[in-house]
């Protein structure tokens, strides 16, 4: 049984161009993306033709600039664009989130002539990117990063071994962090490296419990020579870029969270108002009802939360711990309702007879991607304190 189809979530949008953004979007999930996740889902296929689809309709550029091809959405927008798409199939939702993370370094930290040379290509909706910061032994860690880039002449030579890379071995550019200096943080950098550099590769993807329609794989890089004009920013300010995109990519994954908890919630909605137990349906039960009302809370409470940190994103405000909240507040909620899902669903929901389970198993990963919810904390609680 593929997802249901639910009335439309209410949201308040600022602008009848972004409803019908909205719309679009919905009719697209509905129509192109839906329809292909439980089949390409179970046969671990990369569905590289739907965001083809979505890159025609415009939907992998839309918080960036008109001049160089983008939406010029704000992120309020964006976002719940974003939360739409992993209401269908969270493979697709993920993976714009992680196309639009890979462009921040550029679109944010380029010079005007590196934007105006590869920005328009990353946007066009043809390209696919993906963003290079975990290390096999450098996750939580990141500053403790090993890949190391050395200048010779005009290009740097590129040697070690990144982990954890969505779209790794199929995206067409790589937002990745290298260490050019000394230990630590002041010694990273960033480059933008082409998907078909010689001496670029990856591994088998990574057997996964869930989303095993979105690749994640080990890239090596073996000698790889990256020219120097891919250096975007500074030398040194490589994990400030990465870390400013990842305050970004963070509301990314909350609306995904929220999109695949709702999806969750639609489908044991439906299923307790059809199933008839004891001459009723099941949903006639206040201790069932009393669940459906629980999982309806949370979610309008993570979409709110993650719409509040977009607003001041949008704004130009600070939004790094609002951004660390909404991560962590809506991933754990999806991971409760997608559960309570399955529990609603009672053995049907531990089948592969409904999406409920796949559900369930997608929730997880959010918990751990862009900063497990442990740091989160640890970034929320350092915000409080000032430390």
């Amino acid at each position: 049984m593929s997802a249901v189809s639910a009335k439309p979530v209410d949201r308040q949008l600022p602008s009848e161009e972004a409803r019908e953004l909205l719309g679009l979007t919905r009719e697209l999930v509905q129509n192109e993306v839906a329809p292909h996740a439980a089949a390409d889902e179970a046969g671990d296929r990369f569905p590289r033709e739907v965001f083809r689809t979505l890159g025609r309709a415009g939907l992998l550029s839309l918080p960036y600039g008109e001049q160089y091809g983008g939406g010029d959405q704000p992120y309020e927008v964006y976002l719940q664009v974003l939360e739409e798409l992993a209401a269908g199939w969270l493979a697709v939702g993920l993976g714009v989130s992680v196309h639009t993370l890979s462009c921040h370094a550029l679109a944010v930290f380029g010079t005007d002539e590196q934007r105006d040379r590869w920005l328009p290509g990353m946007l066009s909706g043809e390209q696919l990117g993906a963003y290079c910061l975990s290390e096999p032994q450098s996750g939580s860690d990141a500053a403790s990063l090993r890949t190391r880039a050395v200048l010779d002449g005009d290009e740097y030579v590129v040697s070690g071994t990144k982990a954890w890379i969505t779209h790794g071995g199929h995206a067409d550019f790589y937002s990745s962090m290298v260490r050019t200096g000394e230990d630590g943080a002041r010694g990273i950098s960033c480059l933008l490296v082409p998907g078909g550099a010689a001496g670029l590769s990856a591994a088998p993807p990574e057997h996964k419990m869930g989303m095993r329609s979105s690749p994640t794989a080990q890239l090596h890089f073996d000698g790889v020579r990256v020219a120097r004009e891919r250096l975007v920013g500074e030398e040194g300010q490589g994990f400030q870029i990465a870390l400013a995109a990842l305050d970004s990519g963070r509301l990314g994954i909350a609306a995904c969270a929220i999109g695949v908890a709702q999806a969750a919630l639609d489908l044991a909605v439906d299923y307790a108002g059809t199933r008839q137990q004891f001459g009723r349906p099941i949903a006639d039960f206040q201790g069932l009802s009393f669940m459906l009302a629980d999982m309806a809370t949370q979610i309008e409470a993570g979409r709110a939360l993650y719409l509040a940190a977009a607003r001041l994103k949008d704004a130009g405000l600070a939004f790094s711990k609002q951004a660390a909240m909404a991560k962590l507040f809506c991933t754990d909620a999806a991971m409760r309702v997608t559960t309570d899902a399955v529990q609603v669903l009672g053995g049907y929901g531990y089948t592969q007879d409904y999406p409920a389970e796949r559900y369930m198993r997608e929730a997880k990963v959010l918990q751990i991607v862009e900063g497990t919810n442990q740091v989160q904390r640890l970034v929320i609680g350092r915000h409080l304190t000032g430390r």
